[in-house]
């Protein structure tokens, strides 16, 4: 099982995420590339939390089939393009990861591949 660490000679984790995860021996890793905002069907919703709700989507369907879930993520990386957008995409990130804590961190860009994409998210998860 992973473990989350959070050192107590550094400040706590200002958010839902922990400072470390340390991954038992042996165990499978999985590295997800970018997740976008897109639905199955190729659209792209407009609004950050749609977007967020779909590269979460994403990210689950091939944990998933992989096996795995949101608990074995070790490492995200989040791309938006608009800093007025952190606190909807926290918001939504925290509804539908549940109490994971992976590492995390958080950039704001400025832009995507796509301009009408507002949000990305890579992800690393490991297994025993």
């Amino acid at each position: 099982m992973n473990r989350t660490r959070n050192a107590a000679a550094v400040a706590a984790p200002s958010g839902r995420y922990s400072h470390a995860v340390e991954v038992p021996p042996n165990a499978r890793w999985l590295y997800i590339s970018g997740q976008i905002g897109t639905a199955p069907d190729g659209s792209v919703p407009t609004g950050i939390v749609a977007q967020t709700e779909n590269c979460w989507r994403n990210i689950k369907a091939i944990l998933a089939d992989a096996g795995m879930d949101v608990g074995d993520i070790v490492k995200v990386t989040i791309f938006l393009t608009r800093e007025e957008d952190i606190a909807a995409y926290r918001e939504a990130r925290d509804r539908i990861i549940g109490e994971a804590r992976p590492a995390s961190t958080l950039v704001v860009v400025s832009r995507l591949v796509r301009p009408e994409w507002l949000v990305e998210v890579e992800a690393v998860a490991a297994k025993a």
